[in-house]
């Protein structure tokens, strides 16, 4: 059997910020009561908004907007905010699903997670494979990517791998670009910087498995 490699393409400026997500996925799970919860977890650790919103590299007024569910986060700013909490998107939505020991997560049925960005206007989702728990060692999302849409730059401890279902984006590891279209698989370290984005012209999916847990 032939395999085909990734194409690898260097050089360039990284993807556009991740922004509000599009209706491709089957069931929203919005982020209302998350600033109840980044609220509490602020406070247990014992932080000021203003030090919070400088370990988290974020403005002290959008962090006071998002405790108040005034504004949603992008991925990239809940991830840093989370860790800077010293926990992880997982824990913080664990509370809003629940059941995590179910066995079949029914199609159509199955959480979304969405955020939002008001610097642009390009669109992903999340739709939750694995139920939130603290307990698994896994997490799994289909990523619904629209057209130009796609994810900010993050570092976190753990390993990755993907595999397209529709459309064709672009990854960014470590500075490097690689193009992945549909029945391509891809693997890295999340130790190295990474991001991705459509480059398509329609709805972009992607099975996403990662370890540990992390969104």
């Amino acid at each position: 059997m032939q395999t085909r490699p990734l194409r690898k393409r260097r050089g360039g400026k990284p993807p556009a910020p991740v922004t509000s997500g599009t209706k491709a996925a089957p069931k929203e799970l919005r982020p209302a009561g998350l600033g109840i919860r980044l609220r509490h977890a602020r406070m247990v650790r014992g932080i000021t908004l203003k030090e919070l919103a400088i370990e988290a590299d974020c403005s002290e007024s959008m962090l006071s907007k998002i405790e108040n569910d005034k504004a949603a986060p992008s991925f990239g700013t809940l991830h840093r905010i989370a860790t800077a909490l010293g926990t992880n998107i997982s824990e913080l939505y664990a509370a809003a699903n629940g059941n995590g020991d179910r066995v079949v997560s029914r199609a159509g049925e199955r959480p979304v997670l969405m955020t939002d960005n008001l610097r642009t206007g390009k669109g992903l989702e999340l739709e939750r494979l694995i139920p939130y728990s603290r307990e698994h060692l896994l997490q799994g999302n289909i990523h619904h990517i629209a057209p130009g849409g796609g994810s900010e730059a993050i570092v976190h401890a753990g390993e990755e791998i993907g595999y397209v279902l529709d459309g064709e984006i672009e990854l960014v590891i470590d500075g490097q670009r690689f193009r992945a279209g549909k029945g391509d698989s891809f693997h890295f370290r999340s130790e190295l910087p990474h991001a991705y984005r459509n480059i398509g012209s329609k709805m972009a999916r992607v099975l996403w498995i990662s370890t540990p847990p992390t969104f």
